[in-house]
């Protein structure tokens, strides 16, 4: 067997799987139970208001660049680029308002992240009342020339 035909086997053998990778990631909803999702101008309206912004990507991502003032809580998903959540995900919640009237804000990286999602989500079956679920994220927010840090 010959490069090229051996080439040729081990491309159409990996694109048998592609399918599979494919369905790896599922898309976020069009909105959350018992919150609001918001676009990025319901978010930088919320921002002018005082929102707690609360950015639920990992630490790395926060440090290198967030919205500007917001808190980095990262959300510890055990199952990431799904919806399935999993009784062993976390979030340190004691980082959030004590006010569970606060208007908060959860963002990650836009429609395929889940973090945010998640978060929003604790929040809700936490009790806090003002949740917002910013699906579009960071990259929306960044499209905008809004004050990120």
């Amino acid at each position: 067997m010959n490069i090229r035909s051996l080439f040729s086997l081990v491309f159409a053998g990996s694109m048998a799987f592609a399918p599979g990778f494919a369905l790896a990631v599922e898309e976020t909803p069009q909105a959350i139970p018992g919150g609001k999702m918001v676009d990025v101008a319901q978010a930088k309206a919320l921002f002018d208001k005082g929102a707690v912004f609360v950015d639920s990507r990992v630490a790395a991502e926060y440090a290198e660049k967030h919205i500007k003032g917001a808190l980095g809580i990262v959300y510890k998903e055990t199952h990431k680029k799904v919806g399935k959540l999993d009784p062993k995900d976390s979030m340190d919640m004691t980082k959030l308002p004590a006010d569970k009237n606060k208007a908060l804000v959860f963002y990650c990286n836009g429609s395929p992240c889940w973090r945010g999602y998640k978060g929003a989500d604790a929040a809700i079956k936490a009790g806090y009342k003002q949740v917002n679920w910013f699906r579009d994220g960071l990259p929306a927010w960044e499209s905008k020339g809004y004050p990120t840090e």
